[in-house]
This record gives structure tokens, C-alpha cells and sequence, in this order.
């Protein structure tokens, strides 16, 4: 049985549908308080992972768990949750960490993902850990001015990326949860530099009809991203958008490697999601 934490986001959605498909047994795990649409025969548990033994139910039986820390990590017990994974009996942890573990090992941003990988890594469990640099589905963030006047405003509007699509990554962690990845740390990106006027660009291609790019000052980025993401986390990512090293440019073998075919690109993000921008 394998448990999916962070299971209504965009790689948690999409990894629960892909495992239930394949006809495994599922437990999908989130800590919202609303009513969560789960395929058939997939079991829901509400759960909190600032609150280790709120897990204790949902992971009694399990195999494997894949586990999303959101919000950076900053207020997590990793260790109370990797104590409660193995009395469970969980023999494998897939962890969804970021790039910037790896390219910017000293950034206050995310210095509590890197203390949960090593956590992870001492444990007596079984690991992998994914780390996706920016997520294609950011783009989302577009979707109100989009609809209403056909406009994407953003910082940094020629500095490329290769973004990665949330598919890729949950059909990477459902290879890693299943065995024989044990103690890799893949890095996942799309298969080329991407740029947000690009984005833009290929979403009006998805669209059928032209979006105005506005550039963004980064003080104009910054006070719109304080709305919701805590100042170390607007800081870090500001300098990756604005300022990526050559390691965060280069698009990694990784999904390819896993997966035996290219990571799919933004364009064909935007065609198969479109639907949220008209």
C-alpha cells in the first residue's frame, strides 16, 4: 500500500490517480478541511504534518510513502515523522525536495529541506528523493489575469528555466515508491530553457488568440509574492528567477533516465491545461 502526502496538489493529484490506476492499494493524505474527490477504490486521510501523529492511521499498512513538505519545511519534525513511517512498518520514503537543495546549498530559504533530506538519508528506511527545479504549473498564477484581459505580468521576462511539468515528476515517484531506486537523488527539469515571455507565448498558442506580456520590476515581484510565501522563500526565489546558476540552467537526464522518454515541455503543459485560462 502506498501513501501519498500532499495529495490535492499537482503532483500529489496526478501520482494518486496514476498509482490507483495501476491497481494498487492508496491512501492519499491531505491536511485540507474541505471534502476531497479521490479516485475509486482510493482511501482519504486528513492529516497534518506538523502534527506527526495525525499520521499514525493513515500510515498503518503501508509500503511506501511519498512525502511532500510544503512551505519549504520550516516548521516540520522530520525525524517524529520518519519514526512514525517506520512503526508503521513503511519500508521506502519518496521525498519531493527542490533543486535549490542542491544549487544553493547555504540559502536561508531552504535550509529546512536540506536538514529534512539528511534526515532522511540517516534514517533506517529505504529513500529517494526527487528535486524538481520551478514547476511549470506556477503558470496557474497567471490563470485571473489571463481570463480577464489577456495579460501576464512577470520579473525577469527573458531569463529561461527549464521548468518542469508536475506530471513528469509524479510518474518519476511512482517508479521510485514501487522499488529499485533506493538511495538516488534525481533532479527534474523540462527539456529546455524556458523563459516567461516564452510561457506566455505558448500559452496564447494553447489560447488561440494573443497575451500581452508585461515585465515586472523585481520590487514589484517581490511585494505581489509576499502575499503568500514567507520573505527567506520570496528572497530565494527571486534569485533563482532572476539570477539561476549554470547548474539551474542545465536541463538534467534525470526524467529521461527514469522514465525512458523526454520530460514533456511547457507548450504541452499549456495545451493540456488550458481550460483553466479561458
Amino acid at each position: 500500500m502506498f501513501v501519498v502526502t500532499g495529495a490535492t496538489g499537482n503532483v500529489g493529484r496526478t501520482l494518486v490517480s496514476i498509482l490507483a490506476r495501476s491497481g494498487a492499494a492508496v491512501t492519499a493524505v491531505s491536511r485540507g478541511r474541505r471534502p476531497v474527490a479521490v479516485p475509486d477504490g482510493v482511501r482519504y486521510h486528513r492529516a497534518d504534518l506538523e502534527e506527526p501523529e495525525s499520521l499514525r492511521r493513515a500510515l498503518a499498512g503501508a509500503d511506501a510513502m511519498f512525502l511532500l513538505v510544503e512551505g519549504a519545511g520550516a516548521n516540520l519534525d522530520g525525524p517524529e515523522i520518519l519514526n512514525a513511517a517506520a512503526a508503521a512498518g513503511v519500508k521506502r520514503i519518496v521525498l519531493q525536495s527542490s533543486q535549490a537543495v542542491g544549487t544553493r546549498p547555504g540559502a536561508a530559504s531552504h535550509a529546512p529541506l536540506h536538514a529534512i533530506e539528511d534526515q532522511v538519508r540517516r534514517s533506517s528506511l529505504g529513500w529517494t528523493i526527487l528535486r524538481p527545479g520551478g514547476f511549470a504549473s506556477n503558470a496557474f498564477a497567471w490563470a485571473d489575469s489571463v481570463r480577464s484581459d489577456r495579460t501576464v505580468a512577470a520579473p525577469f521576462g527573458d531569463v529561461g528555466l527549464p521548468v518542469v511539468d508536475p506530471d513528469d515528476i509524479a510518474e518519476v515517484a511512482a517508479m521510485a515508491l514501487r522499488g529499485g531506486h533506493d538511495g538516488r537523488t534525481y533532479e527534474l527539469t523540462g527539456p529546455a530553457l524556458s523563459t516567461p515571455r516564452q510561457r506566455a507565448a505558448d500559452l496564447a498558442a494553447a489560447l488561440g488568440e494573443p497575451i500581452h506580456f508585461v515585465e515586472q520590476s523585481p520590487a514589484e515581484a517581490r511585494r505581489q509574492m509576499l502575499a503568500f510565501m514567507p520573505p527567506p522563500v520570496v528572497e530565494g526565489t527571486l534569485a533563482i528567477l532572476g539570477a539561476p546558476t549554470g547548474r539551474e540552467q542545465l536541463t538534467s537526464p534525470d526524467v529521461t533516465e527514469v522514465l525512458g522518454r523526454p520530460p514533456r515541455t511547457f507548450a504541452e503543459w499549456a495545451r493540456r491545461n488550458i481550460d483553466a485560462f479561458r
